[in-house]
């Protein structure tokens, strides 16, 4: 009874001690409210996390990097116009006058598959003066407002990394798996902007981004210590439009071509071509949606190269404008030409056997064959034809074009054997038909047994066995006790 009584004892101050507990929490928090302070259970933080701080309302406040990702879009397809919209927004910190310092910059690219390249890579000595800097896809409509231009078109679903020295500093993802923004949408054109009080982005339907033709710019390398000379980009729009490698004599029938897609004519001095690690500088004015060609001075082009060969526009600020790759299949006399986007806004090339130096190109899939001859598709070479104005076939022959002979017509009436044969349909001959009385090919009566019944049978007598023989092995003992007592009242 004593050592009853103590348990009840025990089980009544443990109860009166938690519910002691549970006021005591209770006041606590009540007279921290009362007092005007925050009371926070165990575990519980008010501190923020890294790149926020708290205004005086106690919200959240986002610290931007120096330079941070301000807006993106991919661009779309409007009214059969591709990648309309496509840019991207830096801008930095604080407004100010002083210019920021590029060099070592770049926006780090991570495509659908999960491929990591840099995008756009900010020349040495180039310069941030303004709040933002607005970088355009060079082939998208309006390349002409941006400070400057990338040469690959964005996913929509992917990441941008903006990276300082090596390290990234900013970073936004839109493929709507954890971690990462809703992906863009092709029937519902947005742009991902970003809040500056708390550096989350949102989908916006209506944008305009900030675009200033003195915000950036590119310093040309001093040289012997004189003060560098600023270089603003002028060959912007400027892109290849076809090229002539496999010459048919000369080396010099070799030419580049370029077009200015823009509305106003583009000067060409001190920009370069960029072939094979070499640049080789051009001079000359593209007129407003008008052909340059350049044809190489110094160097040559490989014909018909094994591997793509890759040529570059490169902007008197060290931007590439344009890259075009050749690939092998080059043909003697063929050039390879730009023929405009596919449906999904893939640009076409394709190689052309009329060659357009300074004018709208032309596909035109075959050589020309010389006076007399005319092309076989089959091969793709010339063969002579013969005259035939006079030639008339005999009756059941045909004229063959290119090589003006007369050849048999096959014959489409169906074939018959005399009685006895018949017709092969193989090899559309007569065979004579076997004589067969039946007496070599007497027929036999054959004993036919349903034996699966007797396999089922045979099964579950099988089965039955196996169970008396376990049930006997199991049950020995008893068995045995009972045969014993069985064994004794016999005798």
């Amino acid at each position: 009874m004593a050592r009853a009584s103590l348990g009840a004892m025990k089980k009544k101050v443990l109860v009166l001690a938690l519910s002691l507990s549970l006021v005591g929490s209770w006041i606590g928090q009540t007279s921290g409210i009362l007092l005007g302070v925050d009371v926070f259970a165990e575990g519980d933080t008010n501190e923020t996390t890294e790149g926020e701080l708290l205004d005086e309302n106690d919200e959240a406040v986002w610290e931007p990097p120096e330079l941070y990702i301000k807006a993106v879009n991919p661009g779309y397809k409007i009214d059969g116009i591709n990648n309309v919209g496509e840019m991207i927004e830096i801008a930095r910190k604080e407004n100010s006058d002083t210019p920021i310092s590029l060099a070592g910059t770049a926006i780090g690219y991570t495509n659908s598959s999960g491929n990591y390249s840099i995008l756009f890579e900010f020349p040495e000595h180039s310069w941030l003066t303004g709040e933002s800097i607005l970088l355009r896809l060079a082939s998208s409509p309006g390349f002409e407002l941006a400070n400057t231009l990338y040469q690959k078109t964005l996913a929509m679903g992917a990441k941008l990394e903006l990276v300082m020295n090596g390290e990234a500093v900013d970073e936004v993802c839109w493929t709507g798996k954890k971690g990462c923004y809703k992906a863009f949408s092709s029937t519902n054109p947005t742009t991902l902007v970003r809040d500056v009080s708390t550096g989350e982005f949102e989908h916006v339907l209506v944008y305009e981004p900030e675009y200033s033709e003195g915000n950036y710019y590119v310093e040309e390398e001093a040289e012997e210590g004189g003060k560098g000379e600023v270089r603003t980009a002028q060959c912007k729009g400027v892109q290849f439009s076809e090229i002539l490698s496999y010459y048919e004599v000369l080396k010099t029938e070799q030419f580049i071509e370029f077009y200015n897609a823009g509305a106003s004519a583009v000067t060409l001095d001190g920009c370069k071509v960029r072939y094979k690690n070499k640049n080789y500088v051009l001079n000359g004015m593209v007129e407003a949606e008008g052909y340059f060609v350049y044809y190489p001075v110094g160097f040559s082009l490989t014909k018909n190269p094994t591997n793509s060969n890759k040529l570059e526009l490169v902007d008197v600020d060290e931007t590439v404008v344009d890259v075009l790759e050749y690939p092998n299949g080059q043909r003697k006399g063929t050039a390879y030409a730009y023929l405009g986007v596919d449906a999904e806004g893939k640009e076409i090339w394709r190689v052309t056997y009329a060659p357009t130096p300074g004018a709208p190109n032309n596909y035109q899939e075959f050589k020309t064959c010389e006076e007399g001859k005319v092309i076989n598709k089959v091969t793709g070479n010339c063969v002579k034809v013969t005259s035939v104005a006079d030639k008339v076939c005999k009756e059941g022959y045909y004229l063959n074009i290119l090589t003006g002979r007369c050849r048999k017509t096959e014959s489409i009436t169906e074939k018959t054997c005399k009685e006895g044969y018949y017709l092969n349909p193989e090899t559309n001959r007569c065979r004579k038909i076997q004589d067969n009385t039946g007496a070599d090919y007497s027929l036999e009566p054959e004993n036919y047994e349903e034996n699966s019944s007797f396999v089922a049978l045979y099964a579950v007598l099988g089965v039955l066995g196996v169970g008396g023989i376990y049930l006997i092995y199991e049950f020995r003992h008893e068995i045995a006790k009972l045969w014993r007592r069985v064994f004794r009242r016999s005798h």
